[in-house]
């Protein structure tokens, strides 16, 4: 395991085209940006199984973890509430909109991001099946619901806590989703606050240190598949 001073966030050295820019460490990355907290990154091979090192740290498997000196955690969210708890920047100070960012964070979790998840895995794993039409066909209004909802929840404001929060992290990188299965257009506010978190400086930082860590070649075990 890498050992430093900042803090370290598990990510992938590789993912297919379509999952640039998608994979989760994009979240704490974000947030770690925004707060202009540097950290590296601990990079894992996608396509193999995870060691037992690993697994103690984050027991699924899965990208992103963080540790910073002896303290360890996993869970985007967790993580995000984690570097937001002494930074008003993430998290505001004043208690009803510091819970009402805390619901909304909750929200792009549990309310928003499953009725977008469930689209995108039709479309990208089991197009190939004969009922897959008919079944997005199904999904879709419940997800065109959930955003239709949080757009009437944002109502006019720029964002979602009164200011700028770690929610706005967690639900924009839900909104790409809902971006790449071309639902935002049927939903004006939204897709204007979509682009203005895109716009920040500290998400297109971000972005461009995932995109670097991302070797160019696919591993040898899955390429042609």
């Amino acid at each position: 395991m890498v050992q430093s001073g900042m803090p370290l966030v598990s990510a992938f050295n590789w993912v297919p085209d379509f999952a640039r820019g998608h994979v989760r460490d994009l979240r704490v990355r974000w947030a770690l940006e925004e707060i202009g907290r540097p950290y590296e990154s601990v990079l894992l091979d996608a396509t193999t199984p995870r060691g037992t090192d690993y697994l103690s740290w984050q027991p699924f498997g899965q990208v992103p973890a963080l540790r910073e000196g002896g303290f360890a955690m996993f869970e985007s969210g967790a993580i995000l509430l984690y570097l937001g708890q002494d930074d008003e920047r993430l998290l505001p100070r004043e208690a009803q909109a510091r819970w009402r960012a805390v619901s909304w964070l909750f929200a792009a979790l549990n309310s928003v991001e499953p009725a977008l998840t469930a689209l995108v895995d039709m479309k990208l794993f089991y197009a190939d099946q004969p009922w897959s039409g008919a079944a997005f066909a199904t999904l879709r209004p419940a997800a065109d619901k959930r955003l239709a909802q949080l757009s009437q929840g944002l109502g006019q404001d720029e964002w979602l806590a009164a200011r700028f929060s770690a929610a706005d992290i967690m639900m924009i990188t839900v909104l790409k989703i809902a971006n790449t299965m071309d639902l935002l257009p049927g939903h004006p506010a939204l897709q204007a606050y979509f682009q203005r978190g895109l716009a920040r400086p500290a998400y297109q930082r971000a972005l461009a240190a995932q995109l670097d860590d991302f070797t160019s070649e696919a591993p040898k075990q899955i390429e042609g598949a």
